[in-house]
């Protein structure tokens, strides 16, 4: 039976070791931790996928202004440091930073650091981060900065550079924003210091496959990995603490299962999900048909009700909708596809896959205060911890049941 204590206790355990930004210590302590606590909750060792990616270390940042005042900025992940003695220049303030507003300052934005707004990550509508800096790149700008939503507090998250030669980037808080803005005597001028460096890294997915009555599949996923500021216990400490339950739960009658379960806790997630892009790229296309679902949990705390946002996967609605009025746990449904999470990248390989993601569009719900220092522990609850793993489970196990039918309907795309 779910436990809604021991879900907290797991949490908690995981919030313990720190943000876990892949390649700290804190990364590291975490992925030993799960390696046990997944081992106990499903009775197999783990399989660990060690995996290489693109690394970087990021030792800090800050903005100065014209009079000398020295302001706090935290380096986005993957950023390129500024030259020694910091980058001189204006900065431009493109709001939220759509493309229409990219698009109407056009010719005034080479030269100067764009400056833009952070948004909810889970809603309708959101210009990702990672598309907002694309365009200061490719509009000329020369550095990159971005303002978070919470009085007083930073913004953490990936700037989006692969391996180009990229600009320095780093997250604001929304007062150093209004310091910032361009008054009648022209655009404010401040040097810029980031301090990052790349370099190559490893790192380790952790595969607990527990067997059934046949080579079909389906897979529990959520990422280990998260952020240096505060714990990432919605993103994605929830999400772990309930994969754990949910395969807990699951493990005394696997043997009587149609299908065979695959518990995945995925790293570098915040990597442009390169720990699950690595998995599914080693996978033969056998490999990949067998399985029939992916149940993506990322963030499935701190909001008010939990959506799935099914990839385009139409076919799978009905059956989760279906789970919903089962378990009495009200599901929204969103069908574009978000690459926000490693559902993403099962859905782009052509498996019917789906993030449940607590909180979506709904600005006022503790979900707004990832990739702060505020993401900890305190935002999430018991009650909506144990709300998501019932559901998921009634999920994972009406899947791992379901007819050969019921899943070929699955993959019905839009």
């Amino acid at each position: 039976m779910l436990d809604a204590s021991r879900i907290w206790a797991d949490l908690s355990a995981i919030c313990d070791t720190g943000g876990r930004q892949t390649g700290t210590e804190s990364e590291l302590t975490a992925t030993e931790l799960l390696a046990r606590l997944g081992e106990e909750a499903t009775g197999v060792a783990p399989w660990r996928e060690a995996f290489p990616y693109d690394g970087w270390a990021g030792c800090g940042a800050s903005l100065t202004l014209g009079n000398g005042e020295r302001l706090p900025a935290n380096p986005l992940l993957r950023s390129v440091p500024t030259p020694a003695g910091g980058l001189e220049a204006e900065v431009i303030d493109l709001g939220r930073g759509t493309p229409e507003e990219f698009a109407a300052h056009r010719g005034e934005i080479a030269g100067r650091i764009a400056l833009v707004r952070h948004e909810l990550m889970f809603a309708a509508g959101t210009v990702h981060r990672r598309m907002k800096y694309n365009a200061a790149v490719e509009a000329g700008a020369v550095g990159f900065l971005i303002a978070g939503p919470l009085a007083g507090n930073l913004v953490a998250g990936s700037s989006g550079r692969g391996n180009e030669a990229g600009i320095p980037a780093a997250g604001v808080s929304p007062e150093t924003a209004a310091i910032l803005a361009r008054t009648s005597a022209g655009y404010a001028r401040i040097r810029l210091e980031v301090d990052g460096f790349d370099q190559p890294g490893s790192a380790t997915n952790l595969i607990f496959d527990l067997k059934g009555q046949t080579q079909q599949q389906v897979v529990l996923s959520a990422h280990i990995d998260g952020h240096a500021l505060g714990e990432s216990a919605l993103d994605n400490a929830s999400g772990l603490a309930v994969a754990l339950a949910v395969a807990r739960e699951l493990r005394p009658k696997m043997e009587n299962r149609k299908r065979s379960l695959r518990l995945a806790l995925f790293n570098a997630e915040e990597w442009a999900l390169t720990g699950s892009d690595m998995h599914l790229q080693r996978q033969s296309a056998a490999e990949r048909n067998a399985t029939v679902l992916n149940v993506n949990l990322d963030t499935v705390a701190g909001g008010d009700r939990l959506t799935a946002l099914t990839s385009g996967y139409k076919g799978i609605e009905p059956f989760l909708l279906s789970c919903s009025e089962a378990e009495g746990v009200p599901l929204g449904l969103f069908r574009p596809l978000q690459v926000n999470s490693d559902h993403g990248n099962f859905a782009q390989a052509g498996i019917p896959a789906f993030r449940l993601v607590d909180g979506f569009n709904n600005h006022m719900a503790n979900t707004r205060h990832l990739l702060t220092t505020l993401d900890r522990r305190d935002l999430a609850t018991p009650e909506e911890l144990l709300r998501s793993a019932r559901l998921t489970l009634e999920i994972v196990r009406r899947a791992l049941d379901a007819t050969d039918e019921e899943t070929d309907v699955w993959r019905n795309a839009s």
